[in-house]
């Protein structure tokens, strides 16, 4: 006959699909792990949560605490401090001792005058646990079976074996013999950078001050200053490998490539290599690595894109024909989305019988631009390529080289895009970039850092990218981009603009489209840096992201209330409430608005009824505030607050 089981562990979290993928963290952050657990009497039950990372020797474990009795709801937490995979149980058991010594008390209580029975039990007990006692721990439980002795005063008893102490000692070494230990959960810990992080959009090409003349890595080395000067610790360069000649695409994604126009980088490969070499245009493979090295001195990574894509000379094309989709006349098949026609790109067929040459092909890929400095991939349209394909080869990267993080450029279905969190991306592109209105942008925030998404999806709030240009830009002015801008900065922990975006550039290639007139995906674009711009404004924003813990989180942000649907007020602060931001933007580019926007005093730790300061951290200004406050935001100066909680 099996073991009777007394004790359940129920609705164990943080745990993605049942335990097939991890849950996500990143170093220093502390991981949360809650459960129902209770047992089929009212014996007193304890439980503990264990928890072991790769390169551990041993297990560590710390007690859970019950924080709701009447739902069976414990939790215990610890902070994870290496890079890895971790794995997590929680174990629980009958605490004997303690039901014991309840039972005793009540009896007391209550009046009883003969409890030698009940001494009798607690005394055997006290033996059983003292066989296995040493040291000083052995001495305490000395003086506890002194009072149990037969004819012991139940009253004195019972002060003894309820000490403190005697408690600790008889909790810590007592048999757990009903003992039960939950599944094994996982967790993947990934450098800071996975979750934290301002990024910059640029095209090396356009590093130059003439149309006419590609821009190279050297020329691109000195403007990293400017990026430096804005505040972003992240550059996302498109692909830097050789352009197809072959049905080359002309500007404004013409059919017709006239002379001189440079074509699309994403239709990658030529005679002079594919995605492991560089555009001869740019510079060699030097000049990248020197331009790499430079940046990171100055404390920015370079993130890389990388598209699977080929263009008809490819070298791949002759090499492995196998690879491609072939019509039945024998011809590759280009890409398509119809109505749109890619004549410029094949794509890669993933179901060839070479499969294995294939996928070490893509690893060997990634490992090469590793070796060349790169620590962070944008990863083009994982979405159309297999979901195991990208498990695999993430893992295969993460084997050597854990710290590199992968982007997911999907905008797709959200299954899709979640799942793609689950198998192994860093991070995810998201919705955000089409959420404008209040309620839009509550309701997707809640879902990111409120549902069991925030425990593996972390989103890279784009303002703009090479292919989106939203009506929100197109239409707003410059108070548009600022509101786009503080938004993303401060509701995500992570977040990028495309080069452009703080000089304004609004002009669509057609009304209803969101794409660029003149885009740089098909032509060099030269800026002037020196035009008017909010280059000061995106440089405070990033130093107040560097300077403030609360946002470099992303499941702290809470909504409060504002009485203009056109003000958005919410707030993020850190655990231990040492830096708490108030935070106020006008969803308004064009009409002055106000508000009174509440303040939940009891959730930042504020006695009612207090007054407290505030100093806007964008113009330095300081005001007294309480519970209700008002809010008036012009979008022709800076519509927003970010307010600091100063005094409490």
């Amino acid at each position: 006959m099996t073991k009777e089981r007394h004790i359940f562990i129920e609705n164990v979290n943080p745990v993605v699909a049942c335990g097939r993928y991890p849950a996500k963290r990143t170093v220093g952050e502390e991981c949360l792990v809650e459960a129902t657990i209770f047992r089929d009497s009212a014996d007193i039950i304890r439980a503990e949560l264990c928890w072991q990372g790769d390169s551990d020797t041993h297990k560590q474990t710390i007690p859970m605490t019950l924080v709701n009795r009447g739902l069976d709801f414990w939790q215990g937490n610890f902070k994870v401090t290496d890079i890895g995979c971790f794995t997590f149980t929680i174990e629980a058991w009958t605490d004997i001792y303690a039901t014991w010594v309840r039972e005793l008390d009540r009896k007391v209580n209550a009046g009883r005058v003969d409890l030698a029975s009940e001494l009798a039990e607690g005394l055997m007990l006290i033996e059983k646990i003292h066989a296995g006692a040493k040291g000083n721990d052995r001495a305490i439980l000395d003086g506890a079976l002194a009072t149990l002795q037969p004819g012991s005063d139940a009253n004195t008893a019972l002060a003894m074996v309820s000490r403190h102490d005697v408690e600790q000692v008889a909790e810590k070494l007592q048999p757990r013999e009903d003992a039960v230990v939950s599944d094994e959960y996982r967790l993947y810990v990934e450098r800071k950078r996975a979750l934290f992080g301002s990024w910059y959009e640029l095209f090396p090409r356009s590093q130059t001050d003439a149309a006419d003349r590609s821009g190279t890595f050297k020329e691109a080395e000195k403007r990293l200053d400017y990026v430096r000067d804005l505040g972003f610790d992240v550059i996302y360069l498109p692909p830097i490998h050789p352009i197809g000649h072959t049905a080359r695409k002309g500007k404004n994604n013409s059919l017709v490539a006239e002379p001189g126009d440079v074509g699309s980088p994403w239709a990658i490969g030529n005679e002079n290599g594919g995605h492991d070499a560089i555009e001869p245009s740019l510079g060699t493979l030097n000049d990248f690595k020197s331009y790499v090295k430079t940046a990171n001195k100055m404390g920015i990574e370079i993130a890389l894109d990388f598209a699977i894509n080929c263009s008809p000379d490819h070298p791949w094309v002759k090499q492995h024909p196998d690879w491609f989709y072939h019509r039945p006349d024998g011809t590759i098949k280009y890409s398509e989305n119809p109505p749109k026609k890619y004549e410029d790109i094949y794509p890669i067929n993933f179901d060839t019988s070479d499969k294995e040459g294939l996928w070490e092909a893509l690893k060997n890929v990634l490992l090469h631009w590793v070796e060349c400095g790169v620590t962070i991939f944008r990863v083009d349209n994982p979405h159309t390529k297999p979901f195991v394909f990208w498990e695999w080869v993430i893992k295969e990267i993460h084997k050597k080289n854990p710290d590199v993080i992968f982007l997911a450029e999907a905008f797709s279905r959200p299954p899709i895009m979640k799942l793609l969190a689950k198998i192994g991306f860093s991070q995810s592109y998201s919705y955000f970039t089409w959420r404008n209105s209040k309620d839009e942008l509550q309701e997707y925030l809640t879902e990111l850092t409120q549902t069991d998404m925030a425990e593996y999806y972390r989103p890279n709030f784009f303002t703009n990218t090479q292919d989106i240009l939203t009506e929100y830009l197109q239409h707003g002015g410059p108070s548009a981009f600022k509101i786009r801008l503080l938004l993303a900065a401060t509701l995500s922990p992570t977040y990028g603009i495309y080069s452009g975006f703080e000089f304004f550039e609004n002009v669509a290639v057609a009304p209803g489209k969101e794409e660029y007139l003149n885009s740089e995906k098909y032509e060099i674009k030269v800026r002037d840096l020196t035009q008017p711009s909010m280059h000061d404004l995106i440089a405070r924003v990033n130093q107040i992201r560097r300077e403030n813990p609360a946002l470099q989180v992303l499941r702290n942000v809470q909504f409060f209330e504002s009485d203009n649907d056109q003000i958005i007020f919410y707030g993020k602060m850190t655990p231990d409430r040492s830096n708490i931001l108030l935070i106020a933007v006008s969803l308004d580019p064009f009409q002055a608005q106000a508000s009174t926007v509440r303040v939940p005093l009891d959730k930042l730790g504020i006695p009612w009824g207090s007054r407290y300061n505030v100093r806007d951290l964008l113009t330095g200004e300081v005001y007294n505030w309480g519970e209700h406050n008002y809010v008036y935001l012009n979008p022709m100066g800076t519509p927003a607050h970010i307010l600091k909680v100063e005094r409490l």
